[in-house]
């Protein structure tokens, strides 16, 4: 059964770091595609970052220049590196997987605050 299991978030002050992580278990096969979404309540779910199986990545207009995506292969986990934050990157954060990047895994979300 594949699990994704998301850490890293908390409260930050606007200019502020954070890194987030994804461990994934289950998969039968490498090679799969990951990303990060949030939502921020009252908003629709919005992705953020991706990293497909040949590691290329995708950015959300919003964070290109501030958030990282990356992944450890060996050890089945994806990174949310996100700097410079802003008040309005204040959401909940999912970690999704899946092949050719049609994410039909998620995990339970993690919690990111920014404040001023």
């Amino acid at each position: 059964q594949v699990r994704l299991v998301e850490s890293g978030g908390g409260s930050v002050q606007a200019g502020g770091s954070l890194r987030l992580s994804c461990a994934v278990s289950g998969y039968t096969y490498n090679r799969y595609c990951m990303g990060w979404f949030r939502q921020a309540p009252g908003k629709e779910r919005e992705e953020v970052a991706r990293i497909d199986s040949n590691d290329n990545t995708r950015y959300a207009d919003s964070v290109k220049g501030r958030f990282t995506i990356s992944k450890d292969r060996a050890k089945h986990i994806s990174y949310l590196q996100m700097d410079a934050l802003k008040i309005e990157d204040t959401a909940m954060y999912y970690c999704a997987a899946g092949a050719w990047c049609r994410f039909g895994d998620w995990g339970q979300g993690t919690q990111v605050t920014v404040s001023s």
